[in-house]
């Protein structure tokens, strides 16, 4: 992605390298538990992490110390700001061809735990969204885990996809799309609740192929290869591929963000329709 010398965002906060405070260190089986579970940001799987956080501190704990940011950490932190900024960019536009407003969300960069207004999160939980304080939330450290656990291809663009997504989740608060699925999951057996959850998540990953088409279009940035990234970590974290790679076998009704070609799928229809009209991923569920 072309993205040096291009405006970034205001609105982040670059918490990496903070003193966290105790956090218990080499999370084991737990920690990668937290982090399958919320892959990409469900609201709905944040209910179980501090459950299974509060299991990962009985661990060893040891006190974080600041520490200087590298050069190639810092140019990946202004390489999410920009991303940002273009998030910024085309979700303005869409809003404005809807006759809407958009409220710009802040992104937290934080290294291995913080506070939100969802409550504590660890770098186990993988990049989300907070919809009580707007703001999405990642541990760039995330990326690599995409790539060496999970088989992704890796590159910026993976990044950019994620940012995209979790923005998503942040455009579905504003439309209240989110408050209206929470709604519809009361009352639910927890396969009907799964399938409303999946729902939101694929159309997470729409958002993020609709700000591709949109973004191309305004600044002309993809290079050879960024939507095979995109694709390949959506790939990486379907419900199917994680849960064959973790226990053999796949549980459908226990899904919560979508198998593997369903994410590839509405990613790839928002970045080649361009109608956020076509985003209606609760379809599949009624």
């Amino acid at each position: 992605m072309k993205w040096i010398g291009r405006r970034q965002s205001d609105n982040m906060e670059d918490r990496r390298g903070v003193s966290g405070g105790k956090v218990a260190v080499g999370g084991g089986i737990i920690g990668l538990i937290i982090l399958l579970i919320n892959a990409f940001g469900g609201e709905s799987a944040q209910q179980l992490t501090p459950v299974l956080e509060q299991l990962q501190g009985q661990g060893p704990q040891t006190e974080q110390t600041a520490q200087a940011l590298t050069p190639e950490q810092k140019e990946l932190g202004e390489f999410a700001a920009t991303v940002l900024a273009d998030t910024e960019d085309v979700w303005k536009k869409i809003f404005q061809e809807n006759g809407r407003t958009y409220e710009e969300p802040k992104m937290v960069l934080f290294t291995s735990n913080v506070e939100t207004e969802c409550g504590s999160a660890t770098a186990a939980s993988g990049p989300f969204y907070c919809p009580a304080d707007r703001k999405v939330y990642m541990d760039l450290a995330f990326f690599e885990e995409l790539k060496s656990r999970f088989g992704a291809q890796g590159g910026d663009f993976a990044i950019a996809y994620v940012i995209a997504h979790e923005v998503g989740h942040h455009v579905q608060t504003l439309l209240g799309t989110s408050s209206k699925v929470r709604q519809l999951q009361e009352g639910k057996s927890q396969a009907d609740a799964n399938k409303l959850s999946v729902a939101l998540e694929l159309q997470a990953d729409f958002y993020a192929g609709l700000w591709t088409h949109y973004n191309e279009n305004m600044n002309q940035v993809l290079e050879q290869g960024d939507i095979e990234e995109a694709l390949s970590a959506a790939n990486a974290v379907g419900d199917d591929a994680i849960q064959s790679k973790m226990q053999g076998h796949v549980v459908p009704d226990s899904f919560t963000h979508g198998t593997s070609k369903q994410r590839m799928y509405w990613f790839n229809l928002g970045f080649k329709s361009g109608d956020i009209k076509l985003g209606d991923t609760f379809k599949e569920v009624n």
